[in-house]
């Protein structure tokens, strides 16, 4: 028997040097080197890494957001003041707003990455940008701005009616639009997102959640990478939208997904991690309180907006109209509004002055526990919004259909009945509750820090009150958006 051929050897690959080494790369100069670690790293995943490593990604979708934001704006606009008729309101609130808390615990802040306003920004940022550096004091206080923003919003949107009516819509849209290109245009990078977009403390927070988180191998960061490309940038990818340092970074909360930095390095340190959902709650080093805060405040969020659609919400207007002796509804929502805002973050500032131990102060105590609300915050807003996602669903699709002339013979726009919403509601909130409540128990039980099983019990029965409040406002009667 003959001698068998060896088979021919592969044609040779071009490379590029980085950093001393010489890098295997693909057609076009992509980096292929796979990446670095074990799994559960998502990058592993060859179509994974192909897609966060493709020079189509993100930009394929941003056109996809752009072309549906360019509708949304002249339906909202121009099209019928009837919000019921309305496909912009319809695609703004019944399926963008519902899906985008869920959006956030799926696949952490990739919305970010794809949002219309900072992709508008980014494109004017390119030709007419200034450049400025982040400002000192938005890169201290940002979070605070976006906690104020985000509240005057939602107060903002109850007084004037704004998801009540397209132009009120289309009139937000374009306020937000606006902010998002004059920050592009005098600052450098994604400004706006940082440290003033009201979406941004909500992203940021539910994020935490995701068990999906992008970080960096550090240890294969401190051995091979000296350029820091990841965060600067470089031929391959711009630099980090969001300021942030995958090497250093512990938290999702600033992380858009946007691939820049998978593309940069060309060590392959950077790792799409599973993990599990909510552990980033009891894991940070450094709690912060304006965190926190926001938590809580989503809680009285959350609670204003199932309370504005139920049946006892005129009844409760009148109650609060006799005590200030008026019915001036501004001035009667805004009591009941503080109120909504400001018991909770009362009662979690009770439940810290009991629950510290050591040398901790309460608002200390306040920063650490704050984080276990976030799963609770989430499950609930999305329990409420999806009531208007399967109740009213269908009015996506009957608006759209209306709007290109096409019939639409369905008389209900519910994909589910509301004995069926409701036990899902109860489901996701149940879920949320146990995910606060084991955090809860690793913030108390974590090592390294004083640890005092007594230090929880108060910050479970803020937890407990709070799920009962959610599961009355669940049983009640909702009204629906469109």
């Amino acid at each position: 028997m003959g001698r068998a051929r060896r088979a021919p050897a592969p044609a040779p690959r071009p490379v590029a040097e980085c950093a001393g080494a010489t890098i295997a790369t693909g057609s076009g100069g992509v980096i292929s080197l796979p990446p670095s670690g074990e799994a559960p790293n998502l990058l592993h995943l060859k179509i994974v890494n192909r897609i966060f490593r493709s020079r189509l990604y993100p930009g394929v979708l941003q056109i996809i957001t752009l072309a549906v934001f360019g509708l949304v704006m002249f339906e909202t606009l121009f099209g019928t003041s009837e919000t019921h008729n309305n496909a912009g309101s319809a695609i703004v609130w019944i399926l963008w707003w519902p899906l985008l808390p869920l959006s956030y615990f799926v696949i952490a802040r990739i919305w970010c990455t794809l949002c219309p306003f900072p992709v508008v920004g980014d494109f004017l940022q390119r030709f007419v940008g200034r450049g400025r550096p982040l400002p000192a004091f938005l890169r201290k206080y940002g979070i605070w701005i976006i906690d104020a923003w985000f509240i005057g919003i939602t107060w903002a949107d109850h007084i004037f009616g704004i998801v009540d009516s397209p132009r009120g819509t289309g009139y937000l849209l374009l306020m937000i639009l606006a902010g998002a290109v004059t920050l592009s245009v005098v600052y450098e990078r994604r400004t706006f997102c940082r440290s003033v977009c009201f979406l941004g403390g909500l992203s940021g927070n539910y994020s935490m959640a995701s068990p999906v988180a992008l970080r960096a191998n550090s240890a294969n960061c401190r051995q091979k990478c000296r350029e820091m490309w990841c965060a600067n940038g470089s031929e391959r990818a711009a630099a980090c939208p969001m300021f942030e340092t995958p090497r250093t970074m512990e938290t999702s909360r600033e992380c858009n997904l946007c691939g820049n930095c998978i593309k940069s390095c060309p060590h392959g340190s950077i790792r799409l991690e599973l993990r599990k959902p909510t552990s980033e709650f009891w894991n940070i080093r450094n709690p912060r309180i304006e965190v926190a805060f926001l938590a809580i405040v989503l809680v009285g969020v959350v609670i204003v907006q199932n309370l504005t659609m139920l049946g006892v919400w005129n009844s409760v207007l009148d109650s609060v109209g006799r005590v200030t002796g008026s019915s001036y509804f501004p001035l009667n929502f805004s009591l009941i509004f503080l109120a909504a805002m400001g018991l909770p973050i009362a009662a979690l500032l009770i439940a810290s002055r009991v629950s510290k131990v050591g040398g901790e102060t309460t608002l200390q105590n306040f920063a650490r526990y704050g984080y276990a609300l976030i799963a609770l915050d989430l499950a609930a807003h999305m329990g409420h919004n999806l009531f208007h996602l399967l109740g009213e669903g269908l009015a996506v699709p009957r608006t759209l259909a209306s709007l290109f002339g096409v019939g639409w013979s369905r008389t209900s726009d519910a994909i589910f009945n509301t004995p069926t919403i409701q036990v899902l509601q109860y489901m996701m909130l149940a879920v949320g509750a146990l995910a606060s409540f084991y955090a809860v128990y690793r913030i108390a039980t974590r090592p390294g820090q004083q640890r005092s099983l007594r230090a929880m019990w108060p910050h479970m029965l803020l937890l407990v009150a709070l799920v009962a409040i959610n599961v009355y406002m669940f049983a009640q009667p909702m009204a629906h958006r469109a």
